[in-house]
């Protein structure tokens, strides 16, 4: 028996313990034959096969997905487990040279099932790290968590935010919250790649900062020289500012969030003072985008989520056909288009097609000059592809 006590069996149904053979994290709850005992939320449950051979260990949880596996086989979970896979989590941030104080000091630090937890998210703002529980069984461990990130060698941490108010279901003995857990810091500024960026975990989308687009800004860069630049769904303005840092003749960037926009305009004014290049329209993106009449010749389409469940799917890539469609049709001859999609339940295939379809309709002239996906601090289980939530396409437009 393990040091962390479990004391309840579930067997699954016959044929449904091949995903997990193949290591997917994942029960569903469809799957389930038999519970032996009562777990509660969170409980660290053992999962068998239909003839009594052991799967692994996980989290138990109500709901679509019942366990979040944490092991497989017959490993067992001890209880320094979490501080052991978040270090192991740092220890390759640090390798891939993802924290450098002089440049750039934000990144992801736990991706949940990429980093053997599902269910946990961390993200690192300059001494700031800002936790994310999806699941029970991260909740249940919070103090095992929090004491991990105190503990980092070479990683200096001086406040820790819970921000999982809207991230963690409400259930008995479950109450989710946003609060500090140390320091008193709600906002702070960041560096990426040398720009500056003020980010407020409290107030801010996610855990704050699109820390995912990371490397796509810096791409954008590369293409945005003399160009003027729409920036749709803007945010924080990330990629406004990299626009302007590559030499972009104008850069507008629009969102429906009055604060959003603020916050734009503030990173602008961080990196480059008062600039007559650059405006910003708190305003609907859609009706900004119907009658752009080729304006502009580098068009950026970073949308929240349109499709979070699997019953939205036909809706979403409705919705992102006609978006980049209205793109496609009214960009200058020669414009380059970055369109992304960051919902989880969109496959990348899925994507490419709602973009080839709307650009079909157009008749223009469309070429994909890149495919984008989520940077290494963001990585993906080979076992779990539904990790890969980023997609992005840059077009070439004639």
């Amino acid at each position: 028996m393990n040091t962390m006590d479990k004391q309840v069996k579930i067997v699954l149904k016959s044929g449904k313990d091949q995903s997990l053979r193949r290591r997917h994290p994942w029960v569903f709850s469809g799957a389930i034959k038999k519970i032996y005992g009562q777990p509660a939320e969170g409980d660290l449950v053992e999962v068998y096969d239909n003839k009594e051979e052991q799967l692994g260990t996980g989290h138990y949880q109500d709901g679509s997905i019942a366990i979040r596996m944490l092991t497989f086989g017959e490993a067992e979970v001890g209880e320094d487990l979490y501080a052991l896979r978040v270090t192991n989590a740092w220890s390759h941030r640090r390798q891939e040279g993802l924290y450098d104080p002089g440049s750039g000091n934000t990144f992801r630090l736990v991706n949940a099932e990429g980093d053997g937890l599902p269910g946990l998210i961390i993200d690192y703002y300059n001494g700031a790290t800002v936790i994310q529980l999806h699941s029970a069984g991260m909740f249940r461990n919070m103090d095992r968590i929090v004491a991990a990130l105190k503990n980092l060698d070479g990683l200096p941490v001086d406040t820790i935010y819970n921000k999982s108010k809207h991230t963690l279901p409400e259930k008995p003995g479950i109450q989710p919250t946003d609060q500090l857990l140390l320091g008193e810091r709600s906002e702070g500024e960041v560096l990426e790649h040398g720009y500056r960026f003020r980010i407020n975990w409290e107030r801010g989308q996610k855990t704050g900062f699109f820390i995912d687009q990371r490397e796509n800004r810096r791409l954008l860069k590369m293409y945005a020289k003399d160009r003027k630049v729409l920036n749709m769904f803007c945010f924080s303005g990330g990629f406004s500012v990299y626009a302007l840092g590559g030499g972009a003749a104008l850069v507008h960037s629009v969102d429906s969030s009055g604060h959003a926009i603020d916050l734009t305009r503030e990173n602008v004014e961080m990196n480059f003072g008062n600039i007559e290049n650059h405006e910003a329209y708190a305003t609907d993106a859609f009706e900004y985008m119907q009658d752009i009449d080729q304006k502009y010749d580098l068009i950026v389409l970073d949308p929240p989520a349109f499709a979070k469940h699997q019953r939205v799917l036909n809706n979403a890539l409705q919705g992102y056909k006609r978006m980049n469609q209205k793109a496609i049709e009214q960009i200058s001859p020669g414009g380059i288009l970055f369109t992304f999609s960051c919902s989880q339940a969109v496959s990348r295939e899925n994507f490419r097609k709602s973009v080839f379809a709307a650009a079909a309709n157009t008749g223009r002239e469309v070429r994909i000059l890149h495919q984008m996906s989520q940077p290494a601090d963001h990585p993906v289980s080979i076992y779990h592809p539904e990790g890969e939530y980023l997609k992005g396409l840059v077009l070439k437009i004639d």
